[in-house]
């Protein structure tokens, strides 16, 4: 695998920025409950299980990877009580490919970001899952993989992420944007001892 670069700077997002990423009628910044950060649960690898059962058999050969990625995907490290599931397809821009037949199988398209490697984001009805679009060797996926693999193998920078998400849950409960930049530094740290430049 190759080593993608560290990613961007980068700041909250304005309000300008959330409504224009937004698709649907979903709320921009405000989480329906206060962020709240758990302890591992056993349980969430067979709920991936389950979940990438579903997109396989919904997308066949146009899944060209389902990875389990976030902290629900690192054993012994708390997180929100939601997955994070990257797919790659050949094309997110290309939404006619895949986005209807995952919204038959309860995946609602609710963020799309052109700008940003045609991300896509699709939830589940109650939102315990996120489930991102990307294309073929995308930056943001394999930092997602490497960032996984190494929480995995290196507990000391698992329990210093673990200790940085519960600071910006306590610090920012009804803002996921600054809960993510308030984590962003230590992501970073993390990412260059995992040989990112």
């Amino acid at each position: 695998m190759r080593l993608p670069p560290l990613p961007a700077p980068s700041a909250p997002l304005t309000p300008e920025q959330m409504a224009r990423r937004a698709v649907g009628d979903r709320t921009l910044d405000v989480p329906v409950k206060p962020i709240s950060i758990r302890p591992y649960d056993p349980n969430w690898p067979a709920r991936y299980r389950h979940e990438e059962g579903r997109i396989r058999a919904t997308l066949g050969v146009r899944a060209l990877a389902v990875e389990h990625v976030g902290s629900t995907a690192v054993p012994g490290l708390p997180a929100k009580d939601r997955l994070d599931i990257d797919l790659i397809v050949a094309d997110p821009a290309d939404e006619e490919a895949y986005v209807p037949d995952l919204a038959a199988a309860g995946y609602v398209l609710r963020t799309r970001e052109p700008h940003w490697y045609e991300h896509r984001c699709l939830w589940t009805d109650g939102h315990d899952v996120n489930l991102h679009v990307f294309g073929p060797d995308c930056d943001e996926y394999l930092r997602h993989i490497i960032f996984r693999d190494w929480l995995r193998s290196h507990p000391d920078d698992r329990d210093r992420y673990a200790a940085r998400k519960y600071e910006a849950a306590a610090a920012h409960p009804l803002s996921a944007s600054r809960y993510r930049h308030a984590k962003a530094a230590v992501v970073v740290e993390i990412l260059k001892r995992a040989g990112l430049r």
